[in-house]
Parts: structure tokens; C-alpha cells; sequence
């Protein structure tokens, strides 16, 4: 993504800084072992259920496929796209959480706690009252349109306070806009009697995914999370101060517009298949900056890889808290996620 023809030479006068505090090794390992991990979880989620169902037979149902077989059709037409819905979105908001961190340099950026997420939602509930047959590849338009307009009410909110947007102000503008849109919703599913439908977008999970959602969201997601590696080098210029990136070359604009798309698109297309689902885009940034360092190069694909393992450790999760009942995935999550939240916000509090 050439948007500088000497960002090269740009990116380099950064060099030293990045250098001493990026860590390739520690991401590497992140990278390799973090993806053998995960590819192995997911296997374990195909495998555990009201059925469980050996790795053995698993693997068997890849590489022969028997539909025939009882075992391979729950396989190929449950679990699979289950599974992969949870490591797609995982990974998408947990890239979507790093994205948002470094354009902003908010450490408390999150799709979820920012009201993205409930926006998204928002629409989904408007839909499913006025056009309840609507297909998934219209629905997930909807989905991104939630999360635009949630996106603009809250940063133009946040704006009007005395002071200025500062990090804690604009989580608390985000905090009070969620739980407005999400009242609404839930107003809407008790008028309209379609609570039984939006209860599983407002507590989060992948139960119910079937690969015709699958098959929508994997070109979004995909292309959202190759744009986020394509913008990676410019976001650590950017974490350093837009006045710092604008001095060397950077059209902070044009990859901030460029980024806030990405957020939304990974943000909204995620929400329209496993609902609202906080901390993923909190938790995950900080703790794989703590462990690489500072360089996005670094945070965007290894923040994905370990997205994509807690959505998948979550789900599978879900299924073992009460065997023969769904726990909700975003339930489990907050149990992490809240105090993470309140440490970093009382860290923040002290620079106000």
C-alpha cells in the first residue's frame, strides 16, 4: 500500500525506537506456536458437544468425508462453521481492538465498550422487527451501518465535553451509549415479540452458525484483516503522535479514514454472526504489545492469532460450564474482561 512515496525512508527515522522496544522473537513464537495452538483447539470444539466426538474421527471426516456417517454430518454441518465463526471473529475483534488502540492512542479502545458493537446490534434488532425475512447478505449491511452511526454519535458526544476526547471520557460517552442502544433493542424485542430472536446477538455466541454465514462474513473479515497488516507500519507511526507521523510523511487522514473502515467492517460483520461480544478488541492488544513490543507490524497478526485462541476457548467453554446448555460466550469473556477494564481505567484516571 504505497499511500507515501518515501514512507520507507519515513518509517526509518523511527527505527531505533521501534528496535529496542519490538520483540520478532517473542512474536514469531506468538505467531507459529500461537497458530499450532489454535488449530488444535478448534479441533478439541469440533470434537466436544452433546455428542462428543473423538479427534480421530475428526481428522477422518477431512480428509473422508462420509455423508453417510452421523458423526462426519455433525462435523461438516455444526461444528465446523461454528468453530470457524469463532476464530474469525475473534481475530477480527481483537485486530479491530489493536487498530483502534494505535490510530487513537487510546488504551481503552474497543469496539465493544466504544458502542460499535451495540450499534451493530441496534440495527440487527430493527431488522429482525420490520423485515424479519431479511437474507444474512443483506442483514450484514445493516450490521455495518449500526456500527457507523454508533461510531459518529459517540466521538461527536465524546467531543462536546469540557476538556477534550481524553480516553476515559470518550470509554464513558461509549459505556452510556451502549447501554441506550441497548435498552432500545431490548425495548424493540418486548414491543415487537421478537425477544427470543435478538437474545442471542445481545448475549453473544456462535451456537446456530451454519456456513452460508460463514461464507458472508469470510471475504469482510478476510479483507479487513489483510488491510490491518497492509496499514500496520503506518499505525506505529501513528501511536507515536499524529504531529509525529505528519512530520515524516505520513497522511494521517487518509490512513486514519482508511482504519476507522477497517475497525467498522471487522467490527460489523462480526456482531451480525455472534452478537455482542466485549474485551476481545480490549484485552488482546495490550497484552500482545506487552509480550512483542510496540510495532503493529507485530501487534495486528499476532493480536489475531490470539483472538481468534480466546473466542475459540470461550465457545468451547461455554459448552463444558453446563454440559447440555449454552453459556454466553460474551458472559464468560467479561468475566476477564471487567476487571481488565477497571484496572486500566484507574491506571488512565491517574493522567486526567
Amino acid at each position: 500500500m504505497a499511500l507515501h512515496p518515501n514512507m520507507e525512508a519515513a518509517e526509518g527515522s523511527d527505527e531505533p525506537v521501534r528496535q529496542q522496544r519490538s520483540r520478532p522473537l517473542a512474536a514469531s513464537v506468538i505467531l507459529i506456536g500461537g497458530a499450532a495452538l489454535l488449530a488444535f483447539c478448534m479441533g478439541l470444539s469440533i470434537s466436544v458437544g452433546a455428542k462428543d466426538i473423538g479427534l480421530s474421527v475428526v481428522w477422518e471426516s477431512f480428509l473422508r468425508f462420509d455423508k453417510d456417517l452421523t458423526d462426519h454430518q455433525i462435523i461438516r454441518a455444526l461444528r465446523m462453521p461454528r468453530t470457524l465463526a469463532c476464530a474469525l471473529t475473534g481475530a477480527a475483534f481483537a485486530v479491530a481492538g489493536s487498530v483502534m488502540q494505535g490510530m487513537t492512542r487510546n488504551p481503552l479502545a474497543d469496539p465493544g465498550l466504544l458502542g460499535i458493537n451495540a450499534g451493530a446490534g441496534f440495527m440487527l434488532a430493527i431488522s429482525f422487527a420490520f423485515i424479519p425475512h431479511l437474507a444474512f447478505s443483506q442483514l450484514i449491511w445493516l450490521s455495518f451501518a449500526g456500527a457507523a452511526g454508533a461510531t459518529a454519535l459517540i466521538y461527536g458526544i465524546g467531543s462536546l465535553s469540557r476538556g477534550g476526547l481524553t480516553p476515559v471520557r470518550l470509554a464513558l460517552a461509549g459505556s452510556a451509549i451502549s447501554a441506550l442502544l441497548l435498552a432500545l433493542s431490548e425495548g424493540i424485542a418486548l414491543k415487537y415479540r421478537i425477544g427470543q430472536s435478538l437474545d442471542f446477538w445481545l448475549f453473544g455466541g456462535a451456537a446456530g452458525v451454519r456456513w452460508e454465514q460463514v461464507d458472508v462474513i469470510l471475504p469482510w473479515i478476510g479483507g479487513g484483516l489483510v488491510v490491518a497488516l497492509l496499514l500496520s507500519r503506518y499505525i506505529t507511526l501513528l501511536s507515536l503522535g499524529e504531529e509525529t507521523a505528519a512530520g515524516i510523511g505520513v497522511r494521517v487522514g487518509l490512513i486514519k479514514l482508511i482504519g476507522a473502515t477497517v475497525v467498522l467492517v471487522l467490527a460489523g460483520a462480526s456482531v451480525s454472526v455472534v452478537g455482542f461480544v466485549s474485551f476481545i478488541g480490549l484485552m488482546i492488544p495490550h497484552i500482545t504489545r506487552y509480550l512483542v513490543g510496540v510495532s503493529y507490524r507485530w501487534i495486528v497478526p499476532c493480536s489475531a492469532i490470539l483472538g481468534a485462541l480466546l473466542f475459540v476457548l470461550a465457545d468451547l467453554g461455554a459448552r463444558m460450564v453446563r454440559p447440555g446448555l449454552e453459556t454466553p460466550v460474551g458472559a464468560l469473556i467479561a468475566i476477564l474482561g471487567v476487571p481488565f477494564l477497571l484496572y486500566l481505567a484507574r491506571r488512565e484516571g491517574r493522567s486526567l
